[in-house]
């Protein structure tokens, strides 16, 4: 146990000292205007970009401390043999406790973290010009994304019990199975059920530009049911964009803030970049990946779980299932810690098939990196990171490097 907690902490040591290295990066070299961006910014922006991103990396500091805190002495401390006890007591049947068990320990996460939520909107970014929700609103969405998530752990959790007590030998299988076609499900209603609850969408006014949108598509043969702008403006005047579907028909969604703020080529550029993923079959890929994963690691889980190792390490009892997925899960993130550069570069390398795609396509470099400096300027994103950090946290490349790469493309359409 002595052995799992150093490595726990080196593990959260060696993220502090990156995120560390990353702030001494920006403070060295953020107050130059990279050439990219001459005339788009100015010293006062770039300034503006430097608190921004430092006061949400102290918030971030404070919040990742006081969480590992939380989890360490929850862990060795005893608590969760407190927890697992009190669970036990209540001698409810299998799949019951399995629900409340996890459910009661989502609400405590939900209840800590919701001080440093507020803080971060309606300080951090009321401060510098993004906040626009109003505290009745934050508390609407709070209520509401609560319940979601009751409803949908509650799904996943009676069903996945149930199937660990039906089938003892075999349930890694099915509940993988299960996870599978239920994130499907999910990612095919999400769209038309779960994202209406929290924004509205209409069809964009601007004619002009859906035909556009849609003669776009076309040429790379993805069908285009609708065009929505989402009314983001409620909530943050940050910009985005994105598709919802499964399969070649694609609903594009646009942030009210984005139509504001960029022009129609520049748009177009952005949905190119996103049908790239589409055609390049990143998110194919990434599925792929992600189940392959998840299927390998429930099967060595099932291997340990059948065990009393975990158990009897942190002298649990009485011995649950419950309590070993805890620690398992516990023991799970620091194993996968050194996986994420991998996922990183993974992702950033799909990001650049995505940018090289949307450039063959419109025969627009200039668009694509006009929207890009705009999305990074609008957001006040990070022009330095340190390039340690971002090989290890980043999923997209560092902007900068992303428009000195589109500048280097050649602008030909695509038939």
């Amino acid at each position: 146990m002595v052995i799992i907690f150093v490595t726990y902490l080196f593990v959260v040591l060696f993220g502090y000292y990156l995120k560390l290295l990353n702030l001494n990066h920006l403070k060295r070299y953020g107050a130059s205007i990279p050439s990219e961006f001459e005339g788009y910014i100015d010293e006062e922006l770039l300034k503006k970009v430097s608190e921004y991103t430092l006061e949400h990396s102290r918030l971030n500091f404070i919040k990742s401390t006081f969480n590992n805190l939380i989890l360490l002495v929850f862990l060795f401390g005893g608590f969760l043999n407190i927890y697992n006890s009190w669970i036990s007591s209540l001698n409810w049947p299998f799949v019951l406790s399995g629900i409340a068990f996890f459910l009661f320990l989502s609400y405590g996460g939900t209840i800590l973290s919701i001080p440093f939520n507020l803080y971060s909107t309606f300080k951090i970014e009321n401060r510098y010009g993004f906040n626009t929700i109003t505290p009745r609103l934050w508390i609407t969405d709070f209520l509401k994304s609560l319940l979601l998530s009751i409803a949908l752990m509650g799904i996943v959790a009676s069903v996945g019990f149930f199937l660990i007590q039906s089938s003892p030998n075999y349930w890694w299988l099915w509940v993988w199975g299960f996870f599978l076609i239920f994130g499907l499900f999910i990612m095919y209603i999400s769209p038309y059920v779960i994202e209406p609850l929290f924004n509205k969408f209409t069809p964009i006014k601007e004619k002009e530009l859906e035909d556009k949108i849609k003669e776009l598509m076309q040429k790379v043969n993805i069908r285009v049911s609708r065009v929505f702008k989402m009314d983001a403006s409620k909530r943050s005047r940050h910009t985005n964009a994105y598709f919802t579907g499964i399969g070649k028909v694609k609903r594009i969604i646009l942030y009210d803030t984005l139509l504001e703020k960029m022009e129609h080529d520049e748009i177009l550029a952005v949905l190119a970049h996103e049908a790239g993923h589409w055609k390049k079959k990143h998110v194919l890929k990434q599925f792929i990946i992600l189940e392959v994963i998840s299927l390998v690691g429930i099967n060595i889980s099932f291997r340990i779980l059948q065990t009393d190792f975990l158990t009897d390490l942190f002298q649990i009892k009485p011995v649950t299932l419950f309590a070993k997925i805890v620690i398992l899960s516990f023991i799970g993130g620091i194993i996968s810690f050194p996986l994420i550069p991998l996922s990183s570069y993974i992702s950033r390398r799909f990001e650049r098939e995505a940018d090289h795609f949307a450039c063959e396509l419109t025969g627009n470099t200039e668009s694509m990196a006009g929207a890009l400096i705009k999305l990074s300027r609008d957001n006040l994103s990070n022009l330095y990171p340190h390039p340690l950090y971002a090989a290890f946290y980043y999923s997209h490349p560092p902007v900068v490097e992303r428009i000195k790469t589109l500048c280097a493309l050649p602008s030909k359409p695509r038939g």
